[in-house]
């Protein structure tokens, strides 16, 4: 695994944590920051051709 899959990946699950408790402490405006920067990696994963599982955070 090349430095940008494995930074990319990382940052993907550093990402998932953060929406999962901004989730739980009922901040929707931070979820909506997260949700939009989830989606930012994978497209930018996707260009690349890095497989990204969809983690607990969901879609």
């Amino acid at each position: 695994m090349d430095a940008f899959t494995a930074g990319i990946l990382q940052r993907i699950r550093n990402t998932e944590s953060d929406l999962i408790r901004a989730r739980e402490s009922g901040d929707d405006f931070l979820v909506d920051v997260e949700q939009a920067e989830l989606e930012d990696l994978r497209r930018l994963a996707a260009e690349y051709g890095v497989e990204v599982e969809v983690g607990a955070a969901g879609a």
